[in-house]
Protein backbone atom coordinates (compact mmCIF):
# COMPACT_ATOMS: atom_id res chain seq x y z
CA UNK A 1 0.00 0.00 0.00
CA UNK A 2 3.02 2.33 0.11
CA UNK A 3 2.30 3.54 -3.45
CA UNK A 4 -1.41 4.08 -2.76
CA UNK A 5 -3.30 6.71 -0.80
CA UNK A 6 -4.18 5.39 2.63
CA UNK A 7 -7.91 4.95 3.10
CA UNK A 8 -9.01 7.04 6.06
CA UNK A 9 -11.97 8.92 7.50
CA UNK A 10 -13.13 11.08 10.36
CA UNK A 11 -16.66 10.89 11.77
CA UNK A 12 -18.35 13.01 14.42
CA UNK A 13 -21.71 12.12 15.92
CA UNK A 14 -23.54 14.14 18.54
CA UNK A 15 -26.95 13.32 19.97
CA UNK A 16 -28.71 14.08 23.22
CA UNK A 17 -27.32 10.76 24.50
CA UNK A 18 -23.77 10.51 23.15
CA UNK A 19 -20.90 12.54 21.69
CA UNK A 20 -18.42 10.57 19.59
CA UNK A 21 -15.42 11.41 17.41
CA UNK A 22 -13.60 8.70 15.46
CA UNK A 23 -10.56 8.85 13.19
CA UNK A 24 -9.79 5.71 11.19
CA UNK A 25 -7.00 4.56 8.89
CA UNK A 26 -7.93 1.25 7.26
CA UNK A 27 -4.40 0.67 5.98
CA UNK A 28 -2.71 1.14 9.31
CA UNK A 29 -0.46 -0.68 11.73
CA UNK A 30 -2.87 -1.28 14.61
CA UNK A 31 -2.18 1.84 16.66
CA UNK A 32 -4.99 3.14 18.84
CA UNK A 33 -6.12 5.83 21.27
CA UNK A 34 -9.49 4.81 22.66
CA UNK A 35 -11.59 6.27 25.47
CA UNK A 36 -15.28 5.41 25.47
CA UNK A 37 -16.24 5.55 29.14
CA UNK A 38 -16.96 1.81 28.95
CA UNK A 39 -13.72 0.08 30.01
CA UNK A 40 -14.55 -3.38 28.67
CA UNK A 41 -15.48 -1.91 25.28
CA UNK A 42 -12.19 0.03 25.28
CA UNK A 43 -10.40 -3.30 25.70
CA UNK A 44 -12.38 -4.97 22.87
CA UNK A 45 -11.77 -2.06 20.48
CA UNK A 46 -8.06 -2.03 21.28
CA UNK A 47 -7.97 -5.71 20.30
CA UNK A 48 -9.99 -4.91 17.17
CA UNK A 49 -7.56 -2.18 16.14
CA UNK A 50 -4.44 -4.23 16.85
CA UNK A 51 -5.57 -7.44 15.17
CA UNK A 52 -7.13 -5.73 12.15
CA UNK A 53 -4.14 -3.40 11.65
CA UNK A 54 -6.57 -0.48 11.73
CA UNK A 55 -5.33 2.81 13.20
CA UNK A 56 -8.11 4.09 15.39
CA UNK A 57 -8.59 7.19 17.50
CA UNK A 58 -11.91 7.16 19.29
CA UNK A 59 -13.29 9.42 21.98
CA UNK A 60 -16.81 8.98 23.28
CA UNK A 61 -18.94 10.19 26.13
CA UNK A 62 -22.51 9.20 26.85
CA UNK A 63 -25.22 8.66 29.41
CA UNK A 64 -23.42 5.74 31.05
CA UNK A 65 -24.89 6.77 34.38
CA UNK A 66 -28.09 5.18 33.03
CA UNK A 67 -26.38 2.27 31.28
CA UNK A 68 -23.89 1.69 28.46
CA UNK A 69 -26.43 0.81 25.78
CA UNK A 70 -26.54 4.13 23.92
CA UNK A 71 -22.77 4.52 23.99
CA UNK A 72 -22.02 0.99 22.75
CA UNK A 73 -24.63 1.11 19.99
CA UNK A 74 -23.66 4.60 18.82
CA UNK A 75 -19.98 3.63 18.68
CA UNK A 76 -21.00 0.75 16.42
CA UNK A 77 -22.84 3.25 14.23
CA UNK A 78 -19.87 5.62 14.06
CA UNK A 79 -17.33 2.89 13.27
CA UNK A 80 -19.58 1.49 10.55
CA UNK A 81 -19.83 4.97 9.05
CA UNK A 82 -16.08 5.46 9.34
CA UNK A 83 -15.31 2.28 7.41
CA UNK A 84 -17.97 3.08 4.81
CA UNK A 85 -16.51 6.53 4.20
CA UNK A 86 -12.91 5.27 4.13
CA UNK A 87 -13.68 2.44 1.68
CA UNK A 88 -15.58 4.69 -0.74
CA UNK A 89 -16.87 2.71 -3.73
CA UNK A 90 -14.86 -0.34 -2.55
CA UNK A 91 -12.97 -0.57 -5.82
CA UNK A 92 -10.19 -3.14 -5.70
CA UNK A 93 -11.14 -4.73 -2.39
CA UNK A 94 -11.14 -8.47 -1.74
CA UNK A 95 -14.75 -8.18 -0.49
CA UNK A 96 -14.86 -11.47 1.45
CA UNK A 97 -13.15 -12.29 4.72
CA UNK A 98 -13.19 -15.27 7.06
CA UNK A 99 -11.30 -16.11 10.22
CA UNK A 100 -11.42 -18.99 12.68
CA UNK A 101 -9.74 -17.98 15.92
CA UNK A 102 -8.85 -20.18 18.88
CA UNK A 103 -8.39 -18.60 22.28
CA UNK A 104 -7.77 -21.03 25.10
CA UNK A 105 -10.98 -23.13 25.29
CA UNK A 106 -12.85 -20.91 22.80
CA UNK A 107 -13.19 -21.35 19.05
CA UNK A 108 -14.76 -18.36 17.29
CA UNK A 109 -15.65 -18.10 13.61
CA UNK A 110 -16.45 -14.92 11.69
CA UNK A 111 -17.35 -14.55 8.00
CA UNK A 112 -17.84 -11.24 6.18
CA UNK A 113 -19.15 -10.10 2.79
CA UNK A 114 -18.79 -6.37 2.09
CA UNK A 115 -21.79 -6.59 -0.20
CA UNK A 116 -23.39 -3.25 0.68
CA UNK A 117 -26.39 -5.16 2.03
CA UNK A 118 -26.72 -5.53 5.81
CA UNK A 119 -27.28 -8.99 7.27
CA UNK A 120 -26.32 -10.23 10.72
CA UNK A 121 -26.27 -13.71 12.24
CA UNK A 122 -25.01 -14.17 15.80
CA UNK A 123 -24.85 -17.81 16.83
CA UNK A 124 -23.25 -17.25 20.22
CA UNK A 125 -24.42 -18.48 23.61
CA UNK A 126 -22.80 -16.70 26.54
CA UNK A 127 -22.68 -18.53 29.86
CA UNK A 128 -23.44 -15.43 31.94
CA UNK A 129 -24.71 -11.90 31.42
CA UNK A 130 -21.98 -9.67 32.85
CA UNK A 131 -18.24 -9.16 32.45
CA UNK A 132 -17.42 -6.83 35.29
CA UNK A 133 -19.90 -3.98 34.74
CA UNK A 134 -20.40 -4.75 31.04
CA UNK A 135 -23.73 -6.24 29.93
CA UNK A 136 -22.79 -8.96 27.43
CA UNK A 137 -26.07 -8.45 25.53
CA UNK A 138 -24.57 -5.17 24.27
CA UNK A 139 -21.95 -6.98 22.17
CA UNK A 140 -24.41 -8.04 19.43
CA UNK A 141 -25.94 -4.55 19.55
CA UNK A 142 -22.54 -3.11 18.70
CA UNK A 143 -22.04 -5.51 15.80
CA UNK A 144 -25.59 -4.98 14.50
CA UNK A 145 -25.13 -1.21 14.43
CA UNK A 146 -21.79 -1.61 12.62
CA UNK A 147 -23.39 -3.95 10.07
CA UNK A 148 -26.30 -1.62 9.34
CA UNK A 149 -24.09 1.42 8.76
CA UNK A 150 -21.35 -0.20 6.67
CA UNK A 151 -23.66 -2.57 4.83
CA UNK A 152 -22.10 -5.99 5.19
CA UNK A 153 -23.15 -9.55 5.81
CA UNK A 154 -21.63 -10.62 9.13
CA UNK A 155 -21.90 -14.15 10.46
CA UNK A 156 -20.49 -14.88 13.92
CA UNK A 157 -20.38 -18.24 15.62
CA UNK A 158 -18.74 -19.68 18.71
CA UNK A 159 -18.67 -23.47 18.76
CA UNK A 160 -16.72 -23.89 21.99
CA UNK A 161 -16.19 -21.75 25.06
CA UNK A 162 -16.87 -21.47 28.76
CA UNK A 163 -15.35 -18.14 29.86
CA UNK A 164 -17.43 -15.22 28.58
CA UNK A 165 -14.48 -12.79 28.50
CA UNK A 166 -12.58 -15.24 26.29
CA UNK A 167 -15.61 -15.69 24.01
CA UNK A 168 -16.11 -11.97 23.42
CA UNK A 169 -12.39 -11.35 23.02
CA UNK A 170 -12.14 -14.12 20.44
CA UNK A 171 -15.12 -12.72 18.53
CA UNK A 172 -13.67 -9.19 18.38
CA UNK A 173 -10.28 -10.52 17.28
CA UNK A 174 -11.80 -12.79 14.62
CA UNK A 175 -13.99 -9.90 13.42
CA UNK A 176 -10.90 -7.72 13.07
CA UNK A 177 -8.98 -10.36 11.13
CA UNK A 178 -11.90 -11.11 8.81
CA UNK A 179 -12.55 -7.41 8.17
CA UNK A 180 -8.88 -6.83 7.45
CA UNK A 181 -9.01 -9.63 4.88
CA UNK A 182 -12.20 -8.31 3.26
CA UNK A 183 -10.96 -4.71 3.02
CA UNK A 184 -7.54 -5.52 1.57
CA UNK A 185 -6.67 -4.41 -1.94
CA UNK A 186 -6.42 -7.21 -4.48
CA UNK A 187 -4.45 -6.13 -7.55
CA UNK A 188 -6.36 -8.65 -9.66
CA UNK A 189 -9.67 -6.88 -9.01
CA UNK A 190 -10.69 -4.35 -11.66
CA UNK A 191 -13.30 -1.99 -10.27
CA UNK A 192 -15.52 -3.61 -7.66
CA UNK A 193 -15.64 -7.39 -7.12
CA UNK A 194 -19.18 -7.92 -8.43
CA UNK A 195 -20.62 -8.93 -11.78
CA UNK A 196 -23.25 -6.20 -11.25
CA UNK A 197 -20.56 -3.54 -11.32
CA UNK A 198 -21.56 -2.22 -7.91
CA UNK A 199 -21.74 -3.32 -4.31
CA UNK A 200 -25.02 -2.39 -2.71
Amino acid sequence: MSDKILRSSRIERQTSETQIVAELVVDGTGSYEIETGVPFLDHMLELFSRHGYFDLKLEASGDTEIDAHHTVEDIGIVLGQAFKKALGDKAGISRYGFFMLPMDEVLAEVAIDLSGRPAFRYDVVLPYEQVGNFDTALAPEFFKAFVNELGLALHMRCTDGEEVHHILEALFKAFARALDMATRHDDRVIGVPSTKGTLG
